[in-house]
């Protein structure tokens, strides 16, 4: 077994003039063979937090966590087996009609990382793949869209049978992991900050942006 944790970081809105855009989109794997030790970094750093902080079901969030919290996943995670891959936009250099075409951009941009992990082999073609996306979407036609499209590209392409999921993070805690490094990367981006960054930068298999 195989999984593939997918999360994103940024927006995909290109009015720049709108305050609280992005100039950044990130897509991020965060790609292992067992889930079981990032699920137990995640339980781990959540047992950390104070108790005034912990509230019953609380879901961990990169960007709201204080910065010994952050720190603390991230180490975790880096010590753990897995590899990431990620694919960055400078939004700015996306194509117009991709702009228009914001679910179009989203499944192309997600299919472009699972070609890079079949081309590099990192799992044999025999081996039973699932693939997690946090949820992003609520409309049941795009999630389906998205499955199908996902499921048909690797069939076709690479004769692999991908199992997809779409959950949220509290259903599915190693999608919390998957949040902290999209973030960690996106932080080096959009903000030029590496910190969060260089921890886990030695589990980065593949760094792209998509339009140089």
């Amino acid at each position: 077994m195989a999984y593939i944790l997918l999360d994103e970081s940024g927006d995909l809105g290109f009015d720049f003039k709108k305050r609280g855009m992005t100039n950044y989109f990130i897509i991020t794997f965060l790609f292992c063979h067992n889930k079981g030790p990032i699920e137990k970094c995640v339980k781990k750093t959540h047992s950390a937090l104070k108790k005034k902080y912990k509230k019953q079901g609380k879901i961990l969030h990169a960007y709201a966590e204080k910065p010994i919290t952050r720190q603390r996943l991230l180490k975790c995670i880096s010590r753990k087996e897995n590899s990431v891959l990620t694919i960055y936009l400078n939004k700015k250099k996306v194509y117009t009609k991709l702009q228009e075409e914001k679910v179009v951009l989203y499944n192309y941009v997600t299919n472009i990382l699972l070609d890079r992990i079949f081309t590099k082999k990192l799992i044999p073609n025999d081996r039973e793949i699932t693939l997690v996306a946090s949820k992003r979407e609520t409309n049941v036609f795009f999630n389906e869209n998205f499955k199908n499209y996902l499921k048909n590209q690797a069939k076709n392409l690479h004769k692999v049978k991908l199992r997809i999921e779409i959950k949220t993070p509290f259903e599915d805690k190693a999608l919390q992991a998957a949040d902290f490094i999209s973030w960690a990367i996106f932080r080096k981006y959009e903000k030029g900050d590496e910190f969060y960054y260089n921890i886990i930068k030695g589990k980065i298999a593949e760094e792209n942006p998509l339009f140089p």
